[in-house]
């Protein structure tokens, strides 16, 4: 099954993944079992030095949804934190004081600046955050997040519309922001599989700082506990502080990734 003519542009603009791609997302229990086999594999991945990283969970999910990469991370030696606001159900405007009080306190614990991992609409929250308080944010990992292009081309867009009571078009400054470039590293994972997310929607400009990773029929369910991107996350937040370098697609799980030049309008 090829995800290629899925969420193609159609009469100029971007539309949802096709239903093949919806209904194929059931395989994110695999991915999350091979995680689990693969787990003393996963364990190889470069040690952290101890900064907090805050998992943000995608919409209409809560922090049990992020409990593997947390896990994962602890294990690696970061100080992974919980968002604790419930349940996920959406609402950039409404959200804001929160997520920004959640960093700050965070913050001040530690002493130390904090990575974000965020997961879909987690990831929109997560570069609004560094865009407000790039002092205080160190690293930004998005995960199959739709913040760029045209944002509506999900299978979410309705329901997030409802629960939350904003319009995609509402705050349309703030979300030209977010889809622009950030002042801090950020890396964005997402697979062309994704049965809920136009992959595009997923896609920030590379810079000297700023990277895009396309892991192969990662499901947008399974983008938090695939192995090839638990991996990656792991090595992005394995950085020095202030430092970047372009993820190398080689080791246990280069199989998992698309070549960086692969062309990203195919």
């Amino acid at each position: 099954m090829s995800p290629e003519p899925d969420g193609a542009l159609q009469e100029g603009r971007l539309r949802p993944p096709g239903l093949g791609l919806l209904l194929a997302e059931a395989r994110g229990l695999f991915e999350l079992n091979a995680s689990l086999l693969l787990s003393p594999l996963l364990m190889r991945a470069p040690r952290g030095d101890g900064h907090p990283v805050l998992a943000l969970p995608g919409f209409l999910a809560s922090d049990l949804s992020m409990v593997p990469i947390r896990r994962y991370l602890s294990e690696l030696g970061y100080a992974a934190h919980a968002w604790r606001m419930g349940r996920n159900l959406g609402g950039l405007g409404r959200m804001r004081d929160s997520l920004r009080s959640r960093l700050a306190e965070i913050h001040a614990a530690t002493g130390r600046k904090v990575s974000l991992v965020g997961w879909s609409l987690g990831g929109v929250y997560a570069r609004d955050l560094a865009l407000w308080a790039p002092d205080k944010v160190r690293y930004v990992v998005t995960l199959g997040s739709p913040f760029a292009n045209d944002v509506r081309a999900t299978h979410a867009t309705r329901l997030y519309e409802t629960l939350s009571g904003e319009k995609v078009e509402d705050f349309a400054e703030a979300r030209e922001a977010i889809a622009g470039d950030l002042p801090v590293p950020a890396t964005s994972i997402y697979s062309r599989a994704d049965g809920v997310v136009n992959w595009r929607t997923c896609l920030l400009r590379p810079s000297e700082r700023a990277e895009n990773i396309e892991v192969h029929l990662a499901s947008h369910i399974g983008l938090g506990v695939n192995p090839a991107v638990l991996w990656a996350v792991a090595d992005r937040l394995a950085q020095p502080e202030g430092v970047f370098r372009p993820f190398d697609r080689a080791g246990p799980f280069a199989i998992a990734y698309a070549r960086p030049d692969r062309a990203v309008s195919a």
